[in-house]
């Protein structure tokens, strides 16, 4: 074969691997995990999703980057709803089913400078959404025949948000806390905790006793699977599991706002909570300073830890139930 031929056929092979071949040199925010530049500079989403059992199965939470989990109502044995935040949210499918949001989260949310996602809220949100750093859209989502009452068929897709950002005239720009580019601090490489306090079993069954939620250490995926109702949490698409690299536990007062049992939680100020990631805890303290002020996490020595890359669970525990959770 002559010279040019080989030159020719080299490039050619050169080329078609370019093409094929996705360079990361982004990095989520959410998770420290590579992304494509594409995202780079795009604003999460918060998206509010029903987590009463009849609400199950859920759709498009196993790829949610950051859950937090919180109780929802002091009613109803304390019923937990979900906030799944993601940084590539333009191609999601089927997501929820969606529900209403509360005030802790129209505050939790703007850490990670993300939309919130939902449908309306008691009236005690009105406040906080009117607070310059709260950007949110409400209702109007798809509706999914399912068999289910109406309140359990609001479904969003990644395509319809597309649309509602442009009509709202919302920007998708990601704007970095003052603080941090990221919301956490990553390790480089996956970390194991320096700890005797061993974490198999994170049983949440004795403070969100409605779910009886539980998180139990995969040794296999190094991760954590989330149970509750007595079973797996898998999606109802593709019958991905709900997992974590890590898991954050906040011991967090809150006040009861009325009879029916809306609340907020007290999630501006400082206490205890753990760190838990490779079957391994630590206790930490969590701080936040303000309304707007991102809450970090310290150990022992009074040091911002670091947490290794991947999903993370945030469980916000009533401070009047915390002595009640069972890590082993």
């Amino acid at each position: 074969m002559k010279l040019k031929s080989v030159i020719a056929m080299a490039a050619g092979v050169i080329s078609a691997f370019m093409l094929s071949t996705t360079v990361f040199a982004a990095t989520n925010e959410l998770t420290g995990l590579d992304i494509d530049d594409s995202i780079a500079n795009q604003r999460p989403v918060a998206i509010m999703v029903d987590n009463e059992k009849k609400a199950l199965k859920h759709y498009g939470t196993g790829e949610a980057d950051i859950v937090y989990e919180m109780m929802n109502s002091t009613a109803n044995g304390r019923v937990t709803r979900l906030m799944c935040l993601y940084k590539d949210w333009a191609n999601l499918q089927q997501t929820g089913s969606i529900r209403s949001t509360r005030t802790t989260n129209v505050i939790l949310s703007d850490e990670y400078n993300a939309v919130l996602i939902h449908d309306g809220g008691p009236f005690y949100i009105k406040t906080y959404l009117a607070q310059p750093y709260a950007t949110h859209i409400s209702g109007g989502f798809t509706r999914v025949k399912n068999g289910k009452p109406t309140e359990f068929t609001e479904y969003v897709f990644g395509s319809e948000l597309v649309k509602r950002f442009n009509k709202a005239n919302i920007s998708t720009s990601y704007v970095q806390a003052p603080e941090r580019g990221t919301h956490f601090v990553f390790n480089a490489a996956d970390t194991d905790l320096i700890s005797d306090v061993v974490a198999n079993n994170v049983d949440l069954a004795s403070v969100f006793t409605h779910n009886s939620s539980k998180l139990v250490f995969n040794a296999a995926t190094r991760t954590y699977d989330y149970y509750e109702y007595g079973s797996l949490h898998q999606d109802a698409e593709d019958d991905q599991v709900l997992s974590f690299k890590n898991v954050i536990l906040q011991n967090v007062s809150f006040t009861q706002l009325d009879k029916n049992g809306y609340l907020t939680y007290n999630v501006i100020g400082t206490d205890k909570g753990y760190y838990i990631t490779n079957g391994k805890a630590i206790p930490i303290t969590w701080s936040k300073a303000s309304e707007t002020g991102m809450t970090h996490y310290y150990n022992a020595a009074g040091q911002e830890i670091t947490v290794n890359k991947g999903k993370t669970y945030i469980g916000l525990v009533p401070s009047d139930s915390w002595d009640k959770m069972v890590i082993n």
